[in-house]
């Protein structure tokens, strides 16, 4: 079963990204980076890859989110991509939930999203 994306990410994940950043990167290189989420290409990883990519154990689905996003892939609904930041490790600034919830689904599903 082949998981379904949105054609970009949604507008408030940008939002959310950027108050994820917030906590985790000056200010100033906030404002830089969500304009390059914005403009950036929709690419793709494995899931498996972007999760050793961040070197955090992935959520289960006991949690509410990674179970809402499961139940979203094997109705068939879009996901929205996710919004990546490279840096060692990779910071997921918006999907980490679609991120386990594919780990969960299929290891080597595609994981779509804008890295910068």
């Amino acid at each position: 079963m082949d998981v379904e994306w949105l054609d970009r990410p949604e507008d408030h994940d940008y939002d959310a990204a950027a108050s994820y950043l917030q906590l985790v990167m000056p200010g100033d290189v906030v404002a830089d980076l969500v304009p390059l989420l914005r403009a950036g290409p929709v690419v793709q990883f494995k899931a498996k890859d972007v999760v050793r990519a961040t070197y955090m154990k992935p959520l289960d689905e006991r949690n509410r989110h990674v179970s809402k996003d499961l139940a979203k892939i094997r109705k068939g609904e879009p996901l929205s991509p996710v919004l990546l930041v490279r840096n060692t490790p990779l910071t997921v600034a918006d999907g980490w939930h679609r991120v386990c919830a594919l780990y969960l689904f299929d290891e080597d599903a595609w994981v779509r999203g804008v890295l910068v």
